[in-house]
């Protein structure tokens, strides 16, 4: 049973932020140097697995936008402090439990993570006023 969303349109918005925003966040503009640097990959790693994947993936990770969107949307009544409470209690626990075993520099925990606390805001801000 799917639930009931008063406002289609604000999810889609909100997928939309979210997919734009990983653009932004991973970009040569705030994160992309730092991030690749502890992912231990180059420009030329990333650009040898682009390849005819690439509008899929693309397409992918728009989708889980949309799905963080649409679950927020089912729950969100005061916004911010939704997005902020999901990311707390899902995203950053779970990701921060691997993150300690993962051998990979905390502050590349600080990145991804980052960008989940985010979107879940903006998104939890843009269903919250959008009725």
């Amino acid at each position: 049973m799917i639930p009931y969303i008063e406002n289609y349109l604000a999810v889609v918005i909100s997928g939309a932020v979210i997919f734009v925003l990983g653009g932004l966040w991973y970009s040569p503009l705030l994160f992309a140097k730092r991030w690749m640097a502890l992912m231990g990959i180059t420009e030329a790693d990333i650009q040898a697995g682009s390849g005819k994947s690439m509008p899929l993936r693309y397409l992918a990770v728009f989708l889980c936008g949309l799905v963080s969107a649409w679950v927020l949307a089912i729950i969100a009544l005061r916004g911010a402090m939704i997005g902020a409470c999901c990311w707390l209690g899902f995203a950053g626990a779970t990701s921060f439990g691997t993150a300690l075993f993962s051998m990979k520099p905390k502050e590349l925990w600080l990145i991804n993570s980052g960008y989940n606390l985010v979107s879940f805001v903006l998104a939890g801000v843009i269903l919250a006023v959008w009725r």
